[in-house]
């Protein structure tokens, strides 16, 4: 498949090049890699398998195998290089593993890093019945994921440098999104009155991550999202329609064979304002909406 039209390089693809340790080389950190190490970065990091390793390797990324059962060994040493620091490794049920694990080195650390950022999820909000929320609105999760998520957003801002949280909404990009899900039979068409999800394109998570990096504001907290919270049926609906074929039927929530994971997503029902990314950061969204980010998936081969 061709490589969708990568957006312009700003933010800190566009200042002197640095070296980013990201611990949790997943989807998201990944495509900032990428970004990165075409600007002339350095970056290192962390993975879970040794396949992953040798895969980050051969993209010029040096990975150790990270877990709670693994500790990075001498990451003293790999943050003495690094200009920047970022983690998307999840909590787990016994708390943040990069902070229960490496607290001590990364706060020895803090003096000389330019930047620390995590990444959350718009989960810390809980449900609020469709109403708004901004960076201000109280945190209240109604989940167990969300209130892990919270204890770990407290303990990256209680760093020696605070870190930059990044509350991420529905995350999709190539390889990964309603396009695919409809490919691959797996598309469903969930229906529970008034219940809408907000979104945002991996591009976009690169594009305020970068933004942030060249404008460090330790503490800060900021939703990632785009600007059209709509309902999960709408969006398959509409991938549909890209791909010439006939929407599943729609399915009442109550009656919806869900797994218990999935149902839980239905639990929240929010929508998620973006405007501190857009003054304080200058960011102007690749992808508004989820028709914009398909549209450009479909027309680069995604």
């Amino acid at each position: 498949m061709r490589e969708a039209a990568a957006p312009a390089k700003t933010g800190a693809a566009a200042q002197p090049p640095g070296h980013l340790f990201c611990f949790g080389l997943g989807y998201s950190a990944r495509r900032l890699a990428d970004r990165l190490l075409s600007a002339g970065w350095r970056v290192s990091g962390t993975c879970r398998s040794p396949e992953k390793r040798q895969a980050l390797a051969r993209a010029g990324i040096a990975a150790e195998i990270f877990d709670r059962e693994h500790p990075v060994p001498d990451l003293a040493r790999h943050l003495a290089a690094a200009t920047h620091l970022l983690s998307s490794v999840p909590p787990d049920g016994a708390g943040d593993p990069v902070i229960d694990l490496h607290r001590a080195e990364i706060d020895a650390a803090a003096p000389h890093l330019a930047w620390i950022g995590y990444l959350s999820t718009t989960g810390v909000y809980g449900d609020r019945g469709g109403a708004w929320v901004d960076e201000q609105s109280d945190l209240s999760p109604s989940g167990e994921r969300g209130r892990r998520r919270l204890l770990a957003e407290r303990a990256w801002a209680a760093l020696a440098q605070p870190a930059h949280l990044f509350r991420l909404a529905g995350i999709y990009g190539p390889g990964s999104s309603a396009l695919d899900t409809v490919r691959e039979g797996r598309a469903r068409r969930v229906v529970k009155p008034g219940q809408v999800f907000s979104r945002i394109h991996v591009d976009d998570i690169v594009n305020v991550l970068t933004a942030s990096m060249a404008r460090p504001n330790p503490g800060a907290a900021y939703n990632v999202c785009d600007d059209d919270p709509a309902p999960p049926a709408d969006v398959i609906t509409f991938a549909c329609t890209l791909l010439g074929v006939a929407p599943p039927p729609e399915v009442p929530y109550e009656s919806a064979d869900l797994s218990p994971m999935a149902r839980s997503f239905y639990d929240d029902n929010k929508r998620c304002r973006n405007d501190r990314i857009k003054h304080e950061l200058g960011v102007t969204l690749a992808y508004p909406d989820y028709r914009t980010g398909l549209r450009a998936l479909l027309g680069a081969g995604y």
